[in-house]
């Protein structure tokens, strides 16, 4: 009798062993292990009308399907596209194997309609982001009026995988006063998207260089170096902290130098990937790729570079 009360009573401590162990709090670091998320941007400017004008043959969607299957991104994002080039965009990207949901994972918004012959061949016009992971329903903010033909907005959509994760992108203007308004938009938005409990990434055209005073309210104040410093935000580009490519700054993605000299020299960085610092849960990288100059009758495929960058976030 008294080995089987042993035996129940080596049972009871073993169980209770075994709940203590599921019952124990969590860690902080086991906890962003559980919850963390890696993720891969891919970003590009296609000029899809003033270069392309509008054709879905010449060699572009070829060229940026292929490298957002390379590059192994997760989002994708595009300003000046034409419709027709995303609805190539889409196709190809299926043909690929790309989306894990073939049917949502794509979202176009256009900054001029359709119906005007002289853009995109009488298409639309405007951005568009992708997606490996399915989307949820988008968010289509239009942004205040610069008074030109073309209508800026910020475009984002949420993954629909529990991770509270979303994906926005944008093209900002270029016109003085109007691109620090917009600007302003954007960063409230993604403030309402923070203080709801998401996680957002973003990618774009901001038509700003990391250095001026208009993106102080975007960078965070730990980002303090010669090359972009007196910042206020809450955020970081994700190649801000490349020590070899003008640090606080990075590789420029634009041809020509369009505003201030960028202070490294050279040509300006415009696209940019931000990240709120907050979230970050990791480490995280950026780059700009070269211009391809694949496209047939074209000088290049572009007047931007692909912009890429790595993020963990939690």
């Amino acid at each position: 009798m008294r080995l089987h009360g042993i035996r129940r009573r080596g049972v009871r401590l073993a169980l209770a062993g075994v709940l203590a162990g599921v019952l124990l709090p969590v860690t902080a670091a086991q906890a962003g292990a559980a919850t963390s998320h890696t993720y891969n941007v891919w970003q590009w400017n296609v000029a899809g009308d003033t270069i392309h004008e509008g054709s879905t043959t010449d060699g572009l969607i070829d060229q940026a399907a292929a490298s957002i299957v390379n590059r192994s991104a997760d989002f994708a994002s595009f300003n000046e596209l034409c419709r027709g080039q995303y609805d190539a965009l889409v196709t190809a990207l299926r043909a690929k194997d790309w989306p894990t949901d073939t049917q949502n994972f794509a979202r176009f918004e256009p900054s001029r309609e359709a119906g005007n012959s002289s853009v995109c061949k009488g298409e639309a016009f405007g951005n568009a982001l992708f997606s490996k992971r399915a989307l949820g329903t988008a968010d289509r903010i239009t942004l205040p009026d610069d008074g030109t033909a073309e209508k800026r907005n910020l475009l984002c959509a949420p993954l629909t995988d529990g991770s509270g994760t979303r994906f926005c992108t944008t093209h900002i203007t270029t016109q003085g006063t109007y691109n620090v308004a917009q600007l302003e938009a954007v960063r409230a938005k993604l403030e309402a998207y923070h203080a709801a409990g998401e996680t957002v990434l973003i990618a774009g055209d901001f038509n700003a260089q990391p250095s001026y005073g208009r993106l102080n309210s975007f960078y965070a104040p730990s980002l303090d170096v010669p090359n972009n410093g007196n910042n206020t935000g809450a955020y970081r580009e994700l190649d801000d902290n490349d020590s070899g490519n003008c640090l606080g700054y990075g590789e420029w993605t634009a041809e020509g130098t369009p505003g201030s000299e960028p202070p490294c020299g050279g040509n300006a960085k415009l696209d940019l990937i931000f990240v709120r610092e907050s979230t970050l849960a990791g480490s995280y990288s950026g780059d700009s790729l070269g211009i391809s100059t694949s496209c047939t009758g074209v000088t290049a495929c572009s007047d931007h570079r692909i912009t890429i960058g790595t993020v963990t976030v939690g």
